[in-house]
């Protein structure tokens, strides 16, 4: 799939923040095996360096090894869902669209386990093969009909809301249905050990380096647009003190409801991909499986490559070589390339 020329010419103003359009235009379109947590990581550089109990989806060092299993939850994404509890806390997120012009997230834990995540959503047939992808524990409220049969088929180890509403998820008062859906980690594992799921087997470590890319074009500020609708409009924008990105919707910051605490991403990682609504309901098929052209943006520069499908994991390559992902959060957002259904990416 080839990347069309990048619109860079950006004139935005979500809330509180501008952005100015760019001189230069450009427009793009979009392992489960048991692990110790000491390995042995090779760089781009060729140089291998040994990290102590370093966790295998942050590439973050930890005071003790954790054999913990990750976790992928649905989070949803819409307006009347935010600010959502969690996602701060998560290792790698999906953005990926459901119906209609809404996203929703599929957020992966394993190095951090948050109090309270949600509130949860339904589950639908390719968020549940990327949570198969790290040998998750799959999460979900409510499912489409191909996203029931694949659950209740053995897939996937899950926990759904239509099974356990009221017992292990829990509705919150300050919401409406269906955007009052929770699940506590606690209750996670209360379900694992009632359904005797294996909750120690972590995933299998990706790759990671020190620092981000050194090459790329300078991107301090990205827009991506899955749709006309501003409202699932995505901007992140480069954070210098910090030396990473803040994620914002319709304008405004993605915070976690409960800690306060800001969604600050080191990886972003934008791939394209074929969507086409296959019902009445607006449901999609989405393409996971063939790779094509993406952008990886890291430390305040964007870098054109490609994205692969290594054993249900998206992930980034340059001339057919992984790139090692900067050590710290992955957020992931997949957007459409089929005519008609678009997205667009634009930065500076």
């Amino acid at each position: 799939m080839l990347i069309n020329m990048l619109k860079r010419a950006l004139i935005i103003a979500l809330s509180s923040l501008t952005l100015v359009a760019c001189s230069s235009d450009k427009e793009i379109k979009k392992e489960s095996d048991k692990e110790t947590a000491t390995h042995v990581v090779k760089e781009d550089t060729g140089v291998e360096t040994e990290e102590m109990n370093q966790s295998p989806l942050t590439g973050i060092a930890q005071e003790e090894e954790s054999s913990a299993r990750s976790v992928a939850v649905m989070v949803n994404n819409h307006p009347k869902a935010r600010p959502q509890s969690g996602l701060s806390k998560a290792d790698i997120v999906y953005e990926v669209l459901a119906e209609g012009d809404i996203t929703r997230f599929l957020a992966i834990f394993q190095s951090q386990m948050p109090e309270e995540i949600g509130p949860v959503r339904s589950a639908r047939d390719y968020y549940i093969e990327l949570a198969k992808g790290y040998n998750s524990l799959y999460v979900a409220h409510g499912y489409s009909p191909e996203a029931k049969e694949m659950l209740t088929g053995g897939f996937i180890d899950n926990l759904n809301g239509m099974q356990y509403d009221g017992t292990l998820f829990k509705r919150a008062s300050f919401r409406k249905a269906p955007h009052n859906s929770y699940i506590s980690y606690k209750h996670i594992v209360e379900g694992a050990e009632k359904n005797g799921f294996d909750m120690e087997s972590p995933p299998k470590s990706l790759n990671f380096s020190d620092k981000g890319s050194t090459s790329g074009e300078s991107a301090k500020s990205i827009m991506i647009s899955y749709s006309q609708n501003q409202l699932f409009n995505v901007m992140y924008d480069f954070n210098e003190e910090e030396g990473k990105y803040e994620r914002y919707s319709d304008g405004e910051q993605t915070i976690d409801y409960d800690s306060k605490s800001p969604v600050l991403v080191e990886n972003l990682f934008i791939v394209e991909t074929p969507h086409s609504v296959v019902d009445d309901s607006g449901r999609r098929d989405i393409d996971l499986e063939s790779g094509g052209d993406a952008y990886l943006i890291q430390e305040g520069k964007l870098r054109e490559v490609q994205w692969k499908n290594m054993d249900g994991r998206i992930l980034p390559y340059d001339n057919d070589k992984p790139i090692s992902l900067q050590k710290g959060s992955t957020w992931i957002n997949i957007i459409p390339s089929s005519p008609g259904l678009a997205g667009s990416v634009s930065y500076q």
